[in-house]
């Protein structure tokens, strides 16, 4: 014990050098400036994430619209951090509402200005949550593209940024996280499985049914037709690289190094990527006689997205079956939204939506009583002795916060669809949004020579 306090004040020393001249440091001090370093880290990893999605998005559709998908996320990552910094952190997070308004939603910490430093009994300085939480409003919203791709206007990308990131993921993100009406009920989704990817998820089902397929996917007769995305190595390099930031989402919402458990969480997320990224493969090649790489690739998100929720909650055991399940119901999922129609460009809708709503009912049934009790959120689930109260909670907050997602979605988008148009003209889809929205491509060299047909 003494060694370990020894080394890590020396690593503090090092990183904080400043506490080399303060009059013995106390313990709070220490335990604060390692909770900083490691909050900061696991918020770093979160944003690093978005090069995950980069290289996800433009792998999976075709080269004539890669620069656009590149461009267009960086420049939504910039308006959702300036959006979330002057309105949706508040909504978020805010203290000033009234007992019975906090409950729907928080007000205050509008254009929020950190503190320069952690106060008194704080775990960490204000800056570090804040960059968390916005890094976590990014993905979510990166995960609403998935409907819009290859097919959108880019003045639609930055009307959406607005409204979701000031007003329809902090909305939810409240009720669970910032002790809303759903925190009140007990609801568990340690990192997200609701809160970023269900809200996300939402918001590209209501775009992609608004869009409509895009050109050439469906067949007169109603067949599908498979669009095969550019790059398949980019979209295996962005799952590793996803897989990797997963561990700032998890294991990072300990929001504390304390006595390790951050080690526990990141454990289980580790289980559950693998059991999906397993089943997907297994499963494709039982149906389809070929083992699919795409379907392995959105089994390892999609066990990732599931133990989100739960990776604070149950055992080991317990996460390598939500990754199993989860890998299994992706596969099948695509294929159904295929059958009704629905052009998922990225399975956005399987990854992150039905994964994402099995995640979280998940905790009704694996949570236990030891770890319910160590997080202190929620009541143990249906194997643990604690009936159906955590099922029925964790369905209740599904229907409701993935309700709010699509409706709202839905009317700003149909707003904007009647206002200024959503989809791009078939000419400008037919030649690319690299050429029609950026008057480049992100393959000049290769787009010339194939022309426009690719």
């Amino acid at each position: 014990m003494v060694k370990k306090s020894l080394l890590a004040i020396g690593a503090l020393l090092v990183l904080f050098p400043t506490l080399a001249f303060a009059d013995d440091p106390s313990v709070a001090q220490l335990n604060m400036g390692l909770n900083a370093i490691w909050v900061l880290v696991a918020g770093v990893l979160v944003l690093l994430m978005q090069g995950g999605f980069i290289l996800l998005e433009s792998g999976s559709t075709r080269m004539k619209n890669a620069g656009h998908v590149a461009g267009k996320t960086i420049f939504t990552l910039g308006l959702c951090s300036l959006i979330y910094w002057a309105v949706g952190y508040g909504f978020s997070f805010g203290t000033e509402a009234s007992e019975s308004l906090n409950k729907f939603i928080g007000t205050g910490s509008f254009l929020f200005e950190p503190s320069l430093t952690a106060g008194d009994g704080e775990g960490y300085p204000s800056s570090i949550f804040f960059i968390f939480q916005l890094a976590f409003a990014a993905v979510s919203l990166s995960i609403a593209w998935g409907g819009f791709a290859e097919r959108a206007k880019l003045s639609a990308y930055l009307i959406f940024t607005i409204v979701f990131s000031s007003v329809i993921y902090p909305v939810i993100a409240h009720w669970i996280w910032g002790y809303g009406w759903l925190a009140d009920d007990g609801a568990q989704d340690y990192a997200g499985s609701t809160v970023v990817h269900l809200t996300g998820a939402m918001g590209a089902l209501a775009a992609t049914i608004l869009l409509k397929p895009r050109i050439g996917k469906f067949n007169k007769d109603g067949s599908a037709n498979e669009i095969l995305g550019h790059n398949q190595v980019f979209t295996a390099l962005a799952v590793l690289l996803l897989w990797v930031g997963w561990f700032g989402f998890n294991a990072g919402s300990a929001l504390a190094v304390g006595d390790g458990f951050f080690g526990y969480v990141a454990f289980n997320t580790q289980l559950g990527a693998a059991g999906g990224a397993v089943a997907a493969l297994l499963i494709s090649w039982l149906v389809k006689g070929k083992a699919d790489i795409t379907a392995m690739l959105n089994g390892a998100l999609a066990g990732l997205v599931a133990i989100t929720a739960s990776c604070a909650y149950v055992e080991p055991w317990a996460a390598v079956v939500i990754g199993l399940v989860a890998g299994t119901l992706v596969f099948f999922s695509a294929m159904f939204f295929e059958k009704i129609k629905v052009d998922d460009p990225i399975f956005a809708l399987s990854v992150h939506g039905a994964a994402g709503v099995w995640g979280t009912l998940s905790n009704g049934i694996f949570a236990t009583k030891e770890l319910v009790g160590k997080v202190g959120v929620g009541k143990p689930g249906l194997l643990d002795g604690g009936g159906g109260e955590q099922l029925w909670v964790q369905f209740e907050s599904v229907v409701v916060c993935g309700a709010f997602a699509f409706a709202a979605s839905f009317v700003v988008l149909w707003i904007v669809k009647q206002v200024i148009g959503f989809r791009v003209t078939e000419e400008q889809e037919i030649i690319g949004l690299d050429l029609s929205e950026h008057g480049n491509y992100g393959y000049p060299e290769q787009m010339k020579k194939a022309g426009t047909s690719v």
